[in-house]
């Protein structure tokens, strides 16, 4: 069966906070990948109410879909479902919200479960052995043959480093050595299918073996660079009843198995007497950088590399120029200037760095500090529509990044406030909808809004 995974991971997103109020903002390309086919869509719905009573909003970013289930679906559920309860703390609410996806085990089916398990140890496994493929074909390019002994170390080195890469990542707190545990249990007979699949009659040994167990193990707990494409990011923000100042709490998450969710927890971030503003951009987020530090990143990458290799190259140069000085003292002052150069170096990218914050980025955060909740929403969408800009005017995919752009402002006393918001419908068609979203509880029904 050939499954569709809609994604909004070349999205556009940005929360901007002061102690007043939030505004978010996001673009609505939505990107639909269909085995190596992809069809983009204009209409993607990436902000929602988390309460529809309370001052409290999600974003989505990255995979549309949490087994197969969407996530708009997923909130809309979790906001019937919560009613008018009310936390005191922003994060009570990201805390709460988390529980419910590990709580609703119904909700995404075992044989599901199964599926993401099994694709996410296939597609690894697969990865692996294109690395052991590429070795081999390099050392035959060589010497032309090759010994079932050096395909065997090639196997037993790629598959080891793999092992140790997993080895080193954290492990997610809320996951259990009992739990890691049962999941070995659970999907052992999995994994090795997959390895017969994937490595057939490869030369692989009872430690390599176990290497391959461990690393599909790990597959299901721990973030890497290999998740980025399955992944979702979460974003809720807003106030909580005793919350002063608004807070932003954020989670990547990557599937479920063993109805456990694999999820990390991100940096909180908050508004504070000290802290007056905050801007955060997630997903494409550098023409925001430029806006902010005016440099393009990449820009500043190169240079800062650039500048290293100079600094590198010129103490040899210099040196080796003087040819009455013995080699080995060369080489000793060689080390000593290359020591400086780089401590040298660091002063300077710091001082950069420095210069940069105090004459472009704060200043804007001063200022962003004192906006009134109208400016705020119009300076989000305007971040947002720098990205979908500068799509249009280069080489890059443009409809990765799409108008039109809903922006919402969040505010202790008003709450959630829409400021612009497409429709899928026309409203004067509509007026059954209307009636309903505006309408009272009927039969003690909650009404669903967006």
């Amino acid at each position: 069966m050939v499954r569709a995974i809609p994604r909004n991971n070349m999205t556009a997103e940005i929360v901007i906070m002061n102690r007043e109020a939030i505004a978010i903002a996001a673009d609505s390309a939505v990107t639909l990948t269909i085995e190596k086919d992809q069809k983009t869509f204009q209409s993607a719905n990436k902000i929602f109410k988390l309460s529809r009573y309370h001052p409290v909003a999600i974003m989505i970013s990255g995979n549309t879909n949490l087994l197969r289930v969407p996530w708009e679906t997923i909130i809309k559920v979790y906001r019937r479902e919560l009613g008018t309860m009310e936390f005191d703390f922003l994060k009570e609410y990201a805390y709460n919200f988390i529980d419910f996806l590990n709580k609703r085990n119904s909700f995404f089916e075992e044989k599901e479960q199964e599926y993401h398990v099994y694709k996410t140890i296939y597609s690894y496994y697969n990865k692996i052995k294109e690395e052991i493929e590429e070795n081999v074909e390099d050392v035959l390019g060589v010497n032309e043959e090759i010994t079932d002994a050096e395909i065997k170390r090639i196997i037993a080195n790629n598959i080891k480093r793999h092992y140790d890469n997993f080895k080193e990542l954290e492990l997610p707190p809320t996951i259990t050595k009992n739990h890691l545990k049962k999941l070995k249990g659970k999907y052992k007979e999995m994994i090795d299918n997959v390895k017969d699949v994937i490595f057939e009659k490869a030369i692989i040994n009872t430690r390599v073996s176990n290497q391959l167990t461990e690393i599909g193990i790990n597959l299901l707990v721990k973030f890497s660079d290999w998740d980025e494409d399955d992944q979702t990011e979460i974003v809720i923000t807003g106030f909580g009843k005793e919350d002063k100042f608004p807070s932003l709490q954020s989670f990547l998450v990557n599937g479920m198995a063993n109805n456990i969710l694999k999820y990390k927890e991100g940096e909180p971030i908050n508004i504070s007497s000290e802290k007056g503003s905050i801007i955060s951009p997630f997903a494409q987020r550098e023409m925001v950088d430029l806006f902010m530090t005016g440099v393009d990143g990449k820009y500043e990458e190169a240079i800062t590399e650039d500048l290293s290799d100079l600094c590198e190259s010129v103490p040899g140069i210099i040196i080796n120029s003087l040819e009455n000085l013995p080699a080995a003292e060369k080489e000793s002052k060689k080390r000593k200037i290359n020591d400086i150069s780089t401590a040298m170096l660091m002063e300077y990218v710091k001082g950069l760095q420095e210069y940069r914050d105090r004459t472009f980025v704060q200043p804007i955060m001063n200022v962003v500090t004192l906006l009134p909740k109208v400016e705020l929403a119009m300076l989000a969408k305007s971040l947002v529509f720098l990205t979908t800009l500068k799509r249009k005017v280069t080489r890059q995919q443009e409809t990765t990044v799409a108008e039109p752009i809903d922006v919402a402002v969040i505010s202790k006393g008003d709450g959630f406030i829409w400021i612009e918001r497409k429709h899928y419908f026309e409203r004067e068609m509509n007026p059954h909808f209307l009636a309903n979203y505006y309408g009272e509880e009927k039969n003690g029904e909650e009404k669903e809004d967006n």
